[in-house]
């Protein structure tokens, strides 16, 4: 098995904190191949800014109707190493531990939604107070922040006194670390980042909403989840009804495919336990996963 087919069945098996994981990823790398191809190729041309304009979310009105669906590319979208590289980490570490409480769907629809409330509290923001008049046509979010703060203080506020070890620090509970970055985003607003500490605000601001609401028996994924079920049901190609006409087999026809297929499932099985599972061909594994989901 290849590197990219170990990927593509991580992928597929993984949970939905994997794809998140993988889709930003995957994302980061084709915009830095795509840059790197036009910095060979055609030297001059401005594909950094033209691929941020494309994806990032904007905050003037009039440029946001011209690229709407950047509400949602924006965060996916990152420029530099440390910026998806720090954003990557805290989205595995508190998204497992969301998953030890919450389920998949909930982690996505918190995720989504809370980028989406980081976009709209930015774009409002710049919109509203003058301090950002002169930054408003030019100013554009971009990063996964919002959307992991959500998840970050969605889990804080549903399991506050959950400890993990920190390096240096040793045992901190969850509610300090989401009181920390709260406190931090917003004493920093009136750096040069503005935009980008709002919408965490927003982001974090929807995950303690969610939680507010789902221990009242509301939850606010359901909305987004189900939306993203029916997208999903459409897109998917529609299975045709086959009928197949086949000549009735002998007792000794299917005792021999049933020999020959236990001996198949014997061997590889042998195999697996002289020089173990990655020494399986492609087929055989195949096999041995169809035997095994009968």
């Amino acid at each position: 098995m290849t590197i990219l087919d170990e990927i593509k069945e991580s992928f597929k098996k993984g949970t939905i904190l994997t794809k998140l994981i993988y889709i930003n990823l995957a994302i980061f790398v084709t915009v830095k191949v795509v840059q790197v191809i036009f910095f060979l190729f055609s030297p001059g041309t401005p594909m950094t800014h033209l691929i941020i304009d494309w994806l990032a979310v904007p905050a003037s009105f009039s440029d946001l109707l011209t690229r709407p669906w950047t509400i949602f590319t924006y965060m996916f979208l990152h420029e530099g190493f440390l910026h998806i590289l720090f954003n990557i980490l805290w989205l595995y570490w508190f998204g497992r531990i969301f998953l030890e409480y919450l389920d998949e769907k909930k982690l996505l629809g918190v995720y989504l939604l809370g980028g989406l409330a980081g976009a709209a509290l930015y774009i409002l923001s710049f919109n509203i107070f003058p301090a950002f008049a002169q930054a408003l046509p030019v100013s554009r979010a971009l990063g996964a922040s919002a959307a992991v703060l959500a998840v970050v203080i969605s889990i804080s506020v549903y399991v506050p006194n959950y400890t993990i070890n920190l390096v240096f620090l040793g045992p901190v509970r969850l509610k300090y670390i989401a009181a920390f970055m709260i406190v931090l985003d917003i004493i920093s607003i009136a750096g040069s980042n503005a935009g980008g500490h709002i919408a965490h605000l927003g982001g974090a601001l929807f995950g303690w909403l969610f939680i507010r609401q789902y221990r009242r028996g509301l939850d606010l994924t359901k909305g987004i989840n189900l939306t993203l079920h029916k997208l999903s049901s459409w897109l998917k190609p529609e299975r045709k009804l086959t009928v197949e006409h086949r000549t009735p087999q002998s007792d000794l026809e299917y005792n021999k495919q049933k020999a020959y297929r236990q001996k198949l499932i014997d061997d590889i099985l042998d195999k697996i336990a002289k020089s173990g599972y990655e020494s399986l061909s492609k087929e055989e594994k195949e096999i041995l996963f169809k035997v095994s989901n009968k």
